[in-house]
């Protein structure tokens, strides 16, 4: 399977590049790869296409603010730092740019923004080096890694959005409550609390996992073959009430939804045997059409990129062919595209299981 199956034609100016002001205001596109069908609507009605007893499960991990600037100690040499994943409180795998500037033994200042004032008893130290840009690096901070964080650090845009961000609450889904990812589970940033005790009310059954995004999200697939393609891994948690809810839907015929590709992939991995597991896990796992699907029933979702894992994941759910008219008709219809963009709930009858499967 090449990637190239999986590009598009898509106009710069569809890209969204600030949130909408209303979260539920955005738009959906219903789409059924069984009866090949699209109906247009917002997100705001998505209750209309769920069913008292269906299981909805979001992603709740918050974006750090995970994006330092930095000098070296010796030379004063600008360093840019996209924290990755923790090893301990203070011992963090960042990726650098420019890595070639970074040796181990390096010594980091840390500034207040790209141009902002030095951070008065704040260093870093490089303990290692990996492949691809990466660094292990031990801070030296007073107080919690989090608050050193929160003051300094900046959340990590895509590199497609080029404005600023004016709240960057807005990159933050409104459940979000997990510290840990380097970007936002996008799907999950048309809810409003409001929309979710409505669905609530409904008879719908929402349930909440967590999945570290990490900074593979950010990496274009170089691969000219999908098969050759190698996930980068991520953690996740599924508490024991939400698999006993799921297991419990699947058991007695009713839908399991996922919002968004991390919520899915989250289930997929802790669900691989047909009953999902609950605890810590870790996953990289990469759903292309050919993937047999074990335990999700529908998805909500962004449209992504083209030729990214996502587009292939989604094309899993929908048939190759399918996902090309669905992407066809949104830029033909001026749909708002990636993280700050509008919806699709693909919805699909229990013995769909996706393009080749067996």
């Amino acid at each position: 399977m090449r990637v190239e199956e999986f590009d598009y034609e898509l106009p710069e100016e569809l890209i969204a590049q600030t949130p909408l002001k209303d979260r539920e205001q955005s738009r959906l596109l219903v789409v059924d790869p069984v009866a090949q069908t699209m109906v247009h609507t917002r997100f705001s009605q998505i209750g209309q296409h769920l069913r008292p007893g269906d299981v909805l499960v979001l992603n709740n991990s918050r974006v750090l603010p995970a994006r330092l600037y930095a000098e070296k100690e010796d030379t004063g040499a600008k360093v840019e730092l996209l924290l990755s994943r923790p090893v301990a409180e203070y011992e963090w795998w960042a990726l650098a740019r420019p890595a070639k500037r970074l040796h181990v033994g390096n010594r980091l200042i840390f500034h207040q923004g790209r141009e902002g004032a030095t951070c008065t008893g704040v260093r870093a130290e490089v303990l290692e080096v990996a492949e691809g840009g990466l660094r292990r690096l031990r801070f030296e901070v007073e107080g919690p890694m989090s608050g050193f964080l929160e003051r300094v650090g900046e959340v990590p845009l895509p590199p497609y959005i080029h404005t600023p961000l004016a709240n960057r609450e807005r990159y933050q889904t409104v459940y979000a409550s997990q510290p840990g990812s380097v970007a936002a589970p996008t799907a999950g940033l048309h809810f409003t609390h409001r929309l979710l005790d409505e669905i609530a009310k409904q008879g719908v059954e929402i349930q909440y996992v967590t999945l570290h995004v990490g900074i593979g999200t950010f990496r274009p697939v170089k691969a000219e073959r999908v098969e050759e393609h190698t996930m980068h891994s991520e953690v996740y948690e599924v508490p024991e009430t939400v698999a006993a809810a799921v297991n419990r839907a699947r058991a007695e015929g009713r839908r399991v939804i996922a919002v968004g590709t991390t919520a899915m992939r989250t289930l997929e991995s802790a669900g691989a045997s047909g009953v999902v597991q609950a605890g810590p896990g870790e996953t990289d796992i990469f759903i292309y059409p050919g993937y047999r699907f074990c335990i999700v029933d529908a998805l909500i979702t962004n449209f992504h990129l083209p030729k990214s894992t996502l587009i292939m994941l989604v094309a899993a759910m929908m048939g190759t062919e399918f996902t090309k008219r669905v992407y066809a008709e949104a830029v033909e219809q001026r749909y708002r595209f990636f993280s700050f963009g509008d919806a699709m709930f693909i919805t699909r009858k229990a013995e769909w299981k996706g393009e080749g499967a067996r």
